[in-house]
């Protein structure tokens, strides 16, 4: 019987907080012969694929086309967001956008004006791929249709680099759920892997009831994670909520970014769901931009983190955040 693989020796995913967004840096740690080399070896033979390097990130609720009291700067934030991501050091593979791309309107003209506004500014990314799922507003009115038209299917997988990707559409019925098709159809995706193989799930919505009175959840999300809980190392991307979050539960760690509008209050501190207010002197305030510096640290596998917060007034101020997620040993 061979000895079991400890996943912490293959596989690291960092997320760092870049304030508008995440980049989360996938870094398999399987250089070299002997042990790490028999580990990768076996790997690509369950899995199909050899997991190797790479980064991406994460944005989210860009709102195109609000014209709210909360978000008078517009898509200055996007914009600006773009070109960060566009200066990193180390260019990410694809930027992967978590809903509400756009801010609903009842006339699909408008809608579809802002839909192609989203794409001009997001087709400016110098990645090499774009994904995105629908949140309510992009979505809500017509049930996704415009959405899928202009974006394509709301539901789909992707392979990358040993990494299996799955987007998850819960906006686009009446109420918030995946709902019976789309559940079957992610059960019916996963079929074909090993519960070894690395998991990225993206939604709008929380798959968990973070505050279902603020509509922060998802009806179905327990049958969702029902699906995905054979799989050793499962990572939820959402938005929605308009601030940073972090959420575990069993074998899957859940990361919301914050919003690229406006921001909503501490859901634990807070008895309403109202935006903060939009503070002229601080217009990044609470939505913030940071760029991101990443060195080699300590270990074969360690970043050192700089980050600098820019604010449209171009202030900035310096300082290191971040978290890694910690995967459990595989059974194989």
């Amino acid at each position: 019987m061979k000895a079991p693989i400890d996943r912490r020796t293959f596989l690291k995913i960092s997320t760092i907080s870049l304030g508008f967004g995440a980049l989360y840096t996938v870094s398999p740690a399987l250089a070299g012969g002997g042990e790490a080399a028999e580990a990768k070896r076996r790997l690509a033979a369950l899995n199909g694929e050899a997991l190797e390097p790479f980064s991406f990130v994460q944005l989210s609720d860009t709102h195109v086309g609000s014209q709210a009291p909360q978000n008078p700067a517009g898509t200055r934030a996007f914009e600006r967001a773009v070109e960060i991501v566009n200066g990193l050091r180390d260019r990410p593979d694809m930027v992967l956008f978590t809903g509400d791309l756009t801010h609903d309107a009842e006339d699909r003209a408008e809608r579809a004006k802002r839909m192609q506004r989203f794409r001009e500014i997001a087709g400016r990314l110098q990645v090499k791929d774009r994904r995105t799922v629908p949140g309510e507003h992009d979505a809500a009115v017509d049930g996704g249709a415009l959405y899928r038209e202009v974006f394509g299917e709301s539901f789909y997988a992707f392979d990358h680099r040993g990494v299996h990707f799955v987007a998850l559409d819960n906006v686009s019925l009446k109420k918030p759920e995946v709902g019976p098709e789309g559940v079957a159809w992610l059960k019916k995706d996963l079929t074909r892997f090993a519960s070894t193989v690395p998991i990225v799930v993206l939604t709008h919505r929380p798959l968990f009831d973070l505050r279902p009175d603020w509509e922060w959840f998802t009806r179905d999300g327990d049958q969702v994670m029902a699906a995905l809980a054979s799989y050793e190392n499962v990572t939820v991307l959402y938005g929605h909520i308009h601030r940073e979050d972090v959420h575990a539960t069993t074998g899957t760690h859940h990361y919301a970014a914050r919003s690229l509008c406006w921001a909503f209050p501490d859901p634990k501190q807070a008895a309403e769901r109202k935006p903060i207010r939009f503070d002229p002197e601080q217009p990044f305030r609470n939505l913030g931009l940071r760029a991101l510096h990443a060195t080699r640290g300590n270990g074969p596998s360690a970043l050192a983190l700089g980050l600098d917060e820019i604010e449209l007034t171009l202030r900035e101020t310096s300082g290191t955040e971040g978290f890694q997620q910690v995967l459990k040993p595989s059974s194989i």
